[in-house]
């Protein structure tokens, strides 16, 4: 516990840091903000087994990134072709991540990259939005969980 408040405070203070730009006015406030997100963070994410692996957390920023703007290129020719050329639809997928932060992950990052939004997740189950059911959304999700996996030092 102590490790995680020593970890996750001062990554705050950087955080609260960068958004007020550096200027010392605003400091009384973000202590405050400072330890009510470390408050929430420990409540909503409790310290744990589950540790973020550096090897691993590149290799997600790689897949995240590169997939991002292949995203958006496919947005852009679909925005092009028109109405007509998309296949908007609802797909369920079956997840094999473990519970809790791993699956936020996957959901949030898949909803991040272009052309896909996650709708709901109950138990395994998610159920995504994506506008064109004809590219290989699966294929990429399954992907997004093998990295995932070893970002936290899993097996998937």
């Amino acid at each position: 516990m102590i490790h995680a408040v020593a970890l996750r405070g001062p990554s705050f203070a950087l955080l609260w840091w960068i958004l007020a730009e550096g200027r010392h006015d605003g400091w009384l406030l973000g202590v405050v903000a400072i330890f009510a997100a470390t408050w929430a963070s420990i409540r909503l994410l409790p310290p744990g087994d589950r540790h973020i692996r550096l090897v691993g957390l590149l290799g997600f920023l790689r897949f995240f990134l590169w997939n991002s703007i292949h995203g958006g290129i496919q947005v852009v020719g679909m925005a092009l072709r028109g109405r007509a050329a998309l296949q908007p639809g609802l797909l369920e997928l079956t997840l094999t991540l473990p519970p809790g932060g791993p699956r936020i992950l996957l959901v949030n990052a898949l909803s991040l990259m272009l052309g896909t939004l996650g709708v709901d997740l109950r138990d395994a189950t998610l159920r995504l939005h994506v506008l064109d059911q004809r590219l290989p959304v699966v294929a990429e999700a399954r992907a997004l969980e093998v990295v995932i996996a070893r970002l936290f030092g899993s097996s998937s």
